[in-house]
């Protein structure tokens, strides 16, 4: 994996952090086409902020650990976000939405770990 590649996958996730710690609203209904809840609202915060934090400690610590750690972490989220969707008609369509973001910041972990670290150092 090339550094620019590494960091792309850092950048990718601060950014959909800093979108829903920052504009919850707008960033769901950007997704999903709904008006999110007061409730949703500060849960995409809480998660924003988690993905800032992940973010992070990946940029700081670009090793392999780390990724699988973070890459754990998505994929626990994802199974959460399918439990929520099969339960909670009204939330399935932000549940599944955020399913997808999740499998694919699992998978860009997994990916970044398996080839030694995720900014090519």
């Amino acid at each position: 994996m090339t550094a620019t590649r590494g960091h792309a996958i850092q950048l990718a996730r601060a950014g959909y952090g800093a979108a829903l710690l920052l504009a919850p609203v707008l960033t769901i209904r950007l997704a999903t086409g709904n008006l999110p809840s007061r409730r949703t609202c500060h849960v995409a915060r809480l998660l924003g902020a988690r993905h800032l934090a992940q973010a992070t400690l990946t940029a700081l610590t670009p090793l392999p650990g780390a990724f699988v750690a973070g890459a754990g972490v998505d994929t626990l989220h994802a199974a959460s976000m399918l439990i929520l969707a099969a339960v909670d008609r009204p939330a399935r369509r932000a549940a599944l939405t955020d399913t997808a973001a999740e499998a694919a910041l699992a998978a860009a972990g997994l990916a970044a770990a398996s080839r030694g670290n995720g900014t090519g150092r």
